[in-house]
């Protein structure tokens, strides 16, 4: 697991739960604090621990997602693998992610953390990438899908798979940054 970012004047929220995408949380957060983004661990405990997908990569939540509030954090990410399906069932973390998104800050899903944001009822009108297997299902919330690496719709920010992980981290810097 990387280590955290020295003290940063940006803070983003990474959903974590069981079953994530090993690339889409270190890759994002390596890029992150690259860019001197501090990073916060939210899951549905905190404390607990989470496996990957492959059960390689282990890591601890830092924060309850029922304890985290939008105004604590400048973006949130949802990683991808099995994990959102996971997320979606938790009240919090759906909650969490809808506030963040009504407040006007960068919400960043990859892969099938778009689950979480159809679940949050968010996607209506919006432009949205994301694991092509669950592109029907963000049609049918209403989100109008392309195949693309990287797709920006305001403060919404998604992406496809891990090999994307560059454009989608660059787009959430930039947002970021804006």
């Amino acid at each position: 697991m990387p280590e955290p970012a020295p003290t940063a004047d940006r803070r983003v929220a990474l959903l974590i739960e069981e079953g994530f995408d090993d690339g889409e949380v270190t890759g994002v957060i390596v890029a992150l604090h690259a860019a001197g983004v501090g990073v916060t661990l939210v899951g549905p405990w905190a404390g607990r621990q989470f496996h990957d997908k492959d059960h390689t990569v282990t890591v601890s939540s830092d924060v309850a997602a029922a304890k985290a509030r939008a105004a604590d954090f400048d973006a949130v990410v949802i990683p991808g693998g099995y994990a959102p399906d996971r997320m979606r069932m938790r009240h919090a973390m759906v909650d969490f992610a809808r506030d963040m998104l009504a407040a006007g800050k960068p919400v960043a899903a990859i892969c099938r953390g778009a689950q979480l944001l159809i679940s949050a009822n968010v996607l209506h009108g919006r432009t949205v990438t994301c694991w092509p297997s669950i592109a029907i299902d963000v049609k049918n919330a209403g989100g109008l899908y392309v195949d693309r690496p990287v797709t920006v719709d305001g403060n919404l920010i998604t992406s496809r798979k891990a090999d994307d992980v560059r454009a989608f981290t660059d787009a959430l810097v930039a947002a970021l940054t804006a």
